[in-house]
């Protein structure tokens, strides 16, 4: 009891740490997990490991098969979470360079990674493309603590992020057909009956994962099963399919989760955001015990096997020759820099997956007497470690070496997707600013996403948008949604995390009559609320910038500006193209000179025409 309790304990301890430094969760669970067991051993008065997941084959807290069959379980449920991400928009949504990653960039990782190993360590074919196949793998639980903490330009965050999530359950894949072959092949190869058994694999994998898939989402769209049992049914229905599909081939239960999971990912079942949540949490503490325990049951001796320079060398090689090649050759042609290119491929941390699955993978091959199968874990360990290690503590640096790094934040994030929002979000896009729009509104969403903008479904109550990759070259922010409330809470909750460089924020009729003053962060010219933009946007849907050249026309214009019900004053442009957002503070100490512009929303004014410049932009 003490020492199951104490697992959960660390792990969530574990958990804890990482978030408060910003580091990868398994490097803290990894580090633990070998202190209180091989680690233990030199400190323990009887030279027993702390805590002992197997001793004498049938002791300990999973005695015989128990914690493979744990690893087994723990693996399909996380796997099957990653398959739920894995959509098919996502991949025309990033474009070709993550194809290119995840399809060359693994072939050669793969094919770089199994040579290497042959020729270091002397490991046949068969264990060093298991080992190649296991290292493919960076998770996104890996990739995004280390990028939240550098502000990057967006390309290259979200090359790196799409990889991550879209890479981990392909890696898996080819580890687990990997794997199959070794299982089914003699000692004189691949023979016929190890292709036989091979595709029966892939086939029951498929079937399995399909068919369940879709007689789930035919059960939730039927409504037969509850809300309050959606979670704990889909977790049973997970584990039915893997232990099912087991028993029909062995090894294609992991196959068949992860179909599955890409199956529903891919449909419009409802409540797939709640799965998400539930299966996130799940894997959250299925991640905390499972490394703890894979990193306890590892031996001194398996540890000492890999302390030599071979193991060095495999991990440079790896990291300073594969990766790179990987990268420069899946992003040729492509419009990233050549440093853009240079960090992509120094930040290329070993995940969770890859950890999980060798461990699982090296211990049963160890069992059946696999010749060098006992490299298989104590290596990819190192790997994760290694990799991990290397780009928690320098990629920060880096980055500013190669001039990746970004010293000011101009994206801007806007707070509601309505018509209002969509109009300005358009012409700040267009004017090189990257925007993003978030809404609680799918609608809103999907007609930003229409017309070309970065919008996402989100709630600004929950904790997401902070650990959101790709605002973190987020600079402003603009609440401009209908509710106050809303408005008032995304100002202090995100203005110094989202709003560094100015945070702002629809006034409402109740301010703009007060007798107060206007609040600094009022939004535009103060005079107008969500209803008066709503009905200025409906009646013009159109931007306009008009040409001033000194202090006296600019506020000629704004006062009349300010006196029309159908024009509002939204930016200034001045004579370099940079865009200063109008509101009760921001423009104060602005000089009005000779190449400046007002930018404004509304019906054109009839002043000035011959210098105006106008920007339509409608739905």
């Amino acid at each position: 009891m003490l020492e199951l309790g104490g697992i959960i304990i660390l792990g969530i301890l574990a958990q804890w740490v990482a978030w408060k430094f910003k580091i990868p969760a398994i490097l803290p669970l990894i580090l633990i997990g070998l202190l209180v067991g091989p680690f233990s051993t030199l400190f323990s008065v009887d030279g027993t490991k702390w805590i002992e997941p197997i001793w004498d084959g049938n002791k300990g807290l999973f005695p015989g098969e128990g914690l493979f069959h744990f690893v087994s379980l723990a693996i399909g449920i996380i796997l099957f979470e990653g398959g739920l991400t894995l959509k098919r928009s996502e991949i025309s949504k990033v474009g070709p360079v993550i194809v290119k990653l995840i399809s060359l960039g693994s072939l050669i990782t793969f094919i770089g990674s199994g040579v290497a190993a042959h020729y270091i360590f002397g490991l046949n074919w068969q264990i060093s493309l298991l080992f190649a196949g296991l290292i493919i793998v960076t998770g996104p639980t890996v990739i995004s603590p280390i990028l939240r903490n550098i502000p990057l330009k967006k390309d290259v965050s979200a090359v790196l992020k799409w990889e991550g999530i879209l890479i981990d359950p392909i890696g898996a894949l080819v580890a687990v057909l990997v794997f199959e072959f070794i299982s089914v092949g003699d000692e004189g190869g691949f023979t016929k009956q190890a292709f036989i058994e091979f595709g029966k694999i892939v086939l029951i994998g498929f079937s399995f994962g399909i068919s369940a898939g879709y007689a789930l989402y035919w059960f939730i769209k039927k409504k037969w099963i509850p809300h309050y049992l959606l979670n704990v049914a889909t977790l049973s229905v997970v584990l039915l399919v893997f232990v099912e599909s087991d028993l029909f081939a062995h090894e294609s239960g992991l196959l068949a989760v992860v179909v599955m999971g890409m199956f529903l990912g891919n449909s419009d079942v409802p409540s797939l955001k709640e799965l998400l949540y539930f299966k996130e949490s799940l894997s959250v503490l299925l991640i905390s015990i499972l490394f703890i325990l894979l990193a306890a049951n590892i031996n001194i001796e398996d540890l000492l096997l890999v302390y030599n320079w071979n193991t060095a060398i495999l991990l440079a090689v790896v990291i300073f020759i594969i990766r790179p090649i990987g990268v420069f050759l899946s992003t040729q042609g492509s419009g990233l820099k050549f440093n853009e290119k240079l960090f992509i491929s120094w930040v290329g941390p070993r995940g969770i997956v890859a950890a999980g699955i060798a461990s699982l993978f090296g211990s049963k091959l160890v069992d059946r007497g696999e010749v060098g199968a006992e490299y298989i874990t104590p290596l990819v360990f190192t790997m994760v470690l290694g990799t991990v290690l290397l780009n928690a503590t320098t990629a920060r640096l880096f980055a500013k070496l190669v001039g990746v790094f970004l010293t000011k934040s101009e994206g801007i994030l806007i707070v509601g997707a309505s018509n209002v929002s969509r109009l300005i979000g358009k012409y700040l896009n267009d004017n090189d600013r990257h925007v993003v729009l978030i809404d609680s509104n799918n609608d809103n969403i999907e007609r930003a996403k229409a017309m070309g903008l970065d919008a996402a479904a989100a709630n600004v109550f929950s904790d997401d948008l902070q650990n959101d990759i790709e605002l973190s070259d987020i600079g402003y922010l603009l609440a401009l949604t209908g509710s106050a409330e809303v408005n008032k809470y995304a100002i202090n909750r995100f203005a110094e995390s989202l709003g560094e460089h100015g945070a702002f924020r629809l006034v409402t009729d109740a301010e703009m009559k007060s007798n107060e003053p206007i609040p600094e962060e009022g939004l535009f010219c103060c005079t107008d609320d969500y209803l008066n933009l709503s009905e200025v946007a409906r009646d013009y849907p159109k931007i306009t910038e008009l040409a001033v050249g000194n202090q006296q026309e600019y506020s000629e214009f704004m006062l009349k500006l300010n006196n029309t019900r159908e024009s509002i004053p939204l930016f200034i442009m001045d004579d370099e193209g940079v865009l200063h957002i109008i509101s009760s503070s921001a423009v104060k100490e602005l000089t009005i000179k000779k190449g400046f512009k007002i930018v404004y929303l509304g019906m054109p004014l009839e002043i000035e025409v011959k210098e105006e410049e106008t920007a339509e932009i409608s739905e």
